[in-house]
């Protein structure tokens, strides 16, 4: 169980790897990722865990380069799947929860309608099926936004999925950040009249956008980390470095 007293100390950004993604007008530079956060009193906080190990792309992909799994970030930092307590799941797409099943010591958190659709057989989370759906896993299904505990509220953004969830922390130094995940995956569709992509919600996607615009301004946030932006990454501390 969380106390009261532990609050987000710092906040690693766990890069999985760099690609071109074929957006219109003109590809972009993309980037995969998950994070860490660690608390005031030693607990750590995974929130997704990329692609799995299987995963096969489709004939015409772009290589991905600077390749690492979760797992070879978590042993650089010195932890064993073990050591997580918390895994948040922003969403079940394939390279959202690949290694799900290699923390069966954590309590995994999802928003309940998303965990529902997925164990539904909705096709689209049957890739990565095998990993989050795993029998030795143990999942806590809230729903809409909530505070997970001091300084980190996991706010519900559906459009990209339904019961998507993007992630706002605050931290000592650093102050206000939100993980837009896929809610917004690249800086440039951080606009209330965006369009949506393939599988997407587009009604859906703009009211969760204006969620976290508004929110952006309400909170003061210094900082919002786009879910797949390459060129933003390229800005951003990597881990082993870290924000606090």
């Amino acid at each position: 169980m969380i106390l009261n007293s532990t609050i987000p100390q710092r906040l690693y950004l766990m890069q999985l790897g760099t690609s071109i993604i074929p957006t219109t007008p003109q590809p972009t530079a993309g980037s995969a990722g998950c994070y860490l956060v660690q608390t005031s009193d030693g607990k750590n906080i995974l929130i997704d865990s990329g692609l799995p190990a299987d995963y096969t792309p489709p004939p015409g992909t772009p290589p991905t380069e600077n390749e690492k799994n979760v797992l070879e970030h978590l042993t650089v930092l010195g932890l064993h799947p073990d050591n997580i307590d918390l895994l948040i799941c922003t969403h079940f797409d394939e390279d959202h929860a690949g290694y799900h099943d290699a923390f069966p010591m954590a309590e995994l958190i999802v928003q309940r309608e998303h965990y529902e659709l997925a164990r539904s057989g909705h096709p689209r989370y049957a890739a990565a099926r095998a990993h989050w759906d795993h029998p030795a896993l143990r999942y806590r299904l809230i729903d809409a936004d909530t505070e997970l505990l001091p300084g980190l509220t996991l706010i519900e953004t559906s459009g990209h999925a339904p019961g998507h969830q993007s992630v706002l922390l605050h931290l000592p130094q650093t102050g206000t950040v939100l993980l837009a995940i896929d809610a917004v995956v690249l800086q440039r569709l951080f606009t209330p009249d965006r369009k949506a992509w393939p599988l997407e919600n587009e009604e859906q996607l703009r009211a969760s956008t204006r969620k976290l615009l508004d929110l952006v301004e309400r909170e003061h946030v210094a900082l919002v980390i786009f879910g797949h932006d390459g060129l933003q990454w390229q800005t951003l501390k990597k881990a082993p470095l870290f924000y606090e």
